[in-house]
């Protein structure tokens, strides 16, 4: 009984197992938390769920009354339930009876709205056909009526045309034909008709013949050969302008042409390219001949021509044409001829007068390309934008403080510039060469001046003076500038840029470099190469006062020269032609002043730096270890201190206008005496344990004299850069780390080692064998003391090999200034 009864569940699980759709369905149609009607019921986890435990068995017989009583229960429900569909499939075919019958019904309804729909669009189709025909011919009446009208009027104005033709009566002509020409328009889709054909035609030959009859008149009253009407113009051509209006534009620009061309008919007599007035020291009279006749033109003519074809500036434009042409053609024949003070003279003279024609005409009839205007430049913050509207004669003073003065409104384009001054511009060549003569002779008369005066009084009241020459090159820069500008935008500008480079690199060298107060060792004199030089011992003799003060001016000189020099080719790109603006470049000049400011400053560095070694080799000659006890500072650090204190006031007052530079010149002072102290440290051996606490004391003493450096000797204390302070604090640190490594005793080995890996994060053998020969240890100790700081030594990151020369952490000071020094050599080298 027992085995088969595991049977007889699976067999009914296999018979009641329901798709998940319908499983789905059910449960959402009858929701339910009993166990009994879930999908996966299983009969032995809901048994063992009734009866957990043995004890629970004692209720069995409960349970199964209460499971036979949900079985009627479920048995009574699907009795009612069978029985309620047994009429289910009657009453269905019933309703879908039912519903087809309505459906015919509605179709029928459908079908009889439709036939009366169809039957009232027929009768209203009927009822406005007559109204649709009344309106269309309504139409078609009122486009006959007014297209007869019309007719009427083309036939009776070409009528009208031919007569007033014949009789040149231009005043009515003018209005009449431009009637006739719109009403024309209103035919161009009957074209096809002969007789509209025909009008057309008629239209045309009238207005032929009205071209040819106008420009016969204006023949016979300004003929090409000969005086003009003495009577002047006449209402007859006045009226003949206004037909020209309406007639093609050929015939206008016909008119103006011969016009025109017979109003500067004298004109081209008169200067002839063999007269004496046609050469440039006579350009004046050019423009007061042109001048007189738009007077004249103006008492004579104004009223004749309308006020739209503005004759006086077409006059005005076509003498500018022609006088460009004669004047490049003057100039090519007699180009051996030509000065700068006689081309700058015509220049001058032509600018004003186009000028001139800039404030009586507006330029609207100047042809495409024929004029280019000039582009307007962006505003700009560099001293060069002053007022730029003198003569090549006015002065101008460059300050540094012109920066920060407000600038004057750019004036209008002039629609007229370079209109006859374009022919210059192939012979300003002529100007260019000048200006090179006359910068290369302000070069030398700046050198000579120097050598004259001499170097400029010490000044530390007022910081170190820029030299007075500088101010002057720049403001003959503008001078030639401004007035290049004027004469033209194009390749010239980039010409006269060439120059400016040529002579701001001579200016570097000859005035600033050049004057460089020079060094005198063992190897002769100071080039800039031996500028980077540092050997021990070699004796360079101290700079005086006065030559500290020039080296200090020359660096403030060549820092606004650098300052100036970027502003000036701001302006540059500015006044040239934006097609050309790529080709402006200074950066190699202010590059050529930075090397200046670099050479001052390492002058500066290696006279104070000069003055230290003594005292830094007394040091390490000095006994330290027969040192008994520790006292004051050295006499060695007085001797450093008192040299700070005599050279960095004066080179801070004299760097007051360039304090960055001043900076720099504390940074580099401080890579290079600290690495050489820390040399000169290594040098002092042996030393004992009383010698290294003084030596401490001395560094300590150092350092913070270092970290006042920048403020030393002065009454206002100001806070050091932070990145000077870290590279004094790094630099005499490791200074201080040394010592304390050798005042701790090296026994035992291991902590002696350990303690100087901790402390100077070095892992170099070279350093380590300094340590030892500081403190005084024996070869056989030092050669276990160097196996032990091998065998102690981190391991080296992956990919590395172990060379024994391993550092730690950043490259130390000594490192730094080494690369640096070597970097400027290679600079210099390839100088």
């Amino acid at each position: 009984m027992e085995e088969d009864e595991p049977e007889l569940a699976a067999g009914l699980e296999a018979a009641l197992e329901l798709a998940p759709a319908v499983q789905a369905a059910i449960e959402q149609v009858f929701p339910s938390q009993d166990p009994l009607d879930r999908a996966d019921f299983n009969a032995v986890e809901y048994i063992n769920t009734l009866f957990p435990t043995e004890q629970s068995l004692a209720n069995i017989d409960e349970v199964v009354n209460k499971i036979r009583l949900k079985i009627r229960r479920l048995d009574d429900n699907i009795r009612t339930v069978v029985r309620g569909q047994t009429n289910v499939g009657q009453d269905g075919r019933q309703a879908l009876e039912e519903a087809q019958k309505a459906i015919q019904q509605l179709f029928g309804k459908i079908k009889d709205i439709k036939d009366k729909a169809e039957k009232s669009e027929q009768m209203v189709k009927e009822i406005t056909r007559d109204i649709k025909q009344l309106d269309h011919a309504k139409r078609h009446l009122t486009t006959s009526i007014t297209t007869l009208n019309h007719l009427h009027m083309l036939a009776g104005g070409v009528d009208s045309l031919e007569a007033m033709t014949r009789r040149r009566q231009y005043g009515e002509v003018a209005n009449l034909l431009q009637g006739v020409v719109n009403v024309l328009e209103h035919f161009n889709k009957y074209m096809g008709i002969p007789q509209i054909r025909q009008l057309s035609e008629r239209v045309k030959a009238a207005q032929n013949e009205l071209g040819q009859q106008i420009l016969a008149d204006f023949e016979e009253a300004f003929p090409s050969q000969g005086t003009k009407r003495p009577g002047g113009p006449s209402n007859v051509l006045r009226d003949a302008c206004l037909v020209a209006n309406v007639l093609d534009p050929r015939i206008k620009q016909e008119i103006i042409k011969k016009f025109i061309k017979q109003h500067l008919s004298e004109y081209l007599v008169l200067f002839q390219e063999n007269q004496d007035v046609a050469w440039l020291d006579k350009i004046d009279r050019r423009y007061a001949w042109i001048k007189r006749q738009l007077v004249d033109y103006e008492e004579k003519y104004g009223r004749m021509f309308p006020q739209e074809w503005c004759m006086t500036e077409r006059i005005a434009v076509e003498f500018c044409h022609v006088t460009r042409a004669e004047l490049a053609k003057i100039m090519r024949t007699r180009a051996k001829e030509i000065e700068v003070k006689l081309l700058l003279f015509a220049i001058q003279r032509t600018t004003n007068f186009e000028g001139l024609l800039a404030k009586r005409f507006s330029g609207c009839t100047l042809a495409d390309g024929a004029v280019k205007k000039p582009e307007v430049p962006p505003p700009s913050a560099n001293p060069f934008l002053e007022d730029e509207t003198g003569t090549e004669t006015d002065e101008i003073v460059i300050e540094k403080s012109d920066m920060d003065k407000p600038k004057k409104p750019k004036v209008p384009d002039n629609p007229f510039h370079g209109i006859v001054s374009k022919c210059f511009e192939p012979h300003l060549y002529v100007y260019i060469e000048s200006q090179d003569k006359n910068l290369g002779e302000l070069i030398d008369r700046f050198v000579a001046d120097f050598k004259a005066q001499g170097p400029p009084k010490p000044n530390v009241d007022e910081g170190g003076a820029v030299l007075p020459s500088c101010a002057d090159l720049f403001v003959y820069y503008k001078k030639c500038m401004v007035q290049c500008s004027q004469l033209s935008t194009g390749e010239p500008m980039i010409a006269l840029t060439t120059i400016f480079q040529k002579y701001l690199r001579e200016y570097a060298w000859k005035i600033l470099s050049g004057n460089l107060p020079k060094t005198t060792s063992s190897s002769g004199g100071l080039t800039i190469t031996s500028l980077l030089k540092e050997k021990e011992g070699s004796e360079v003799a101290k700079f005086t006062l006065e030559e500290l003060c020039l080296i200090c001016s020359i660096l403030s000189t060549a820092e606004y020269c650098l300052a100036t020099t970027q502003q000036l080719e701001e302006k540059l790109k500015e006044k040239v032609d934006a097609s050309l603006v790529e080709r402006i470049n200074l950066t190699g000049e202010m590059d050529t002043f930075s090397i200046v400011i670099s050479n001052s400053i390492q002058l500066l560095v290696q006279d104070l730096d000069a003055a230290c070694d003594p005292a830094l080799t007394a040091m390490s000659k000095m006994q330290w270890q027969n040192v008994e006890h520790v006292g004051d500072q050295s006499p060695y650090v007085t001797s450093v201190i008192l040299h700070i204190k005599q050279n960095v006031p004066i080179i801070r007052d004299n760097l007051a206008s360039t304090r960055k530079y001043f900076t720099q010149f504390c940074i580099k002072f401080a890579n290079s005496f600290i690495p050489k102290f820390i040399n000169h440290l290594f040098k002092c051996k042996p030393i004992s344990m009383v010698g290294a606490e003084q030596l401490l004391l001395d560094t300590h003493s150092l350092k913070m004299v270092l970290l006042d450096l920048p403020s030393i000797g002065s009454q206002v204390v100001r806070k050091a850069p932070a990145s000077y302070t870290k590279i004094v604090v790094k630099g005499m640190t490791r200074a201080e780390m040394i010592l304390k490594v050798v005042m701790a005793p090296h026994e035992p080995p291991v902590v002696f080692v350990d303690n100087y890996i901790k402390l100077l994060a070095d892992c170099s053998t070279d350093t380590f064998q300094k340590i030892l020969d500081m403190k005084g240890l024996k070869r056989s100790e030092q050669s276990s003391m160097l196996d032990l700081f091998r065998q102690r030594l981190p391991a080296p990151p992956s990919g590395v090999e172990n060379t024994g020369s391993l550092s730690l952490s950043a490259p130390t000071p000594e490192q730094e200034s080494s690369r640096i020094r070597k970097l400027e050599k290679l600079i210099k080298k390839r100088l």
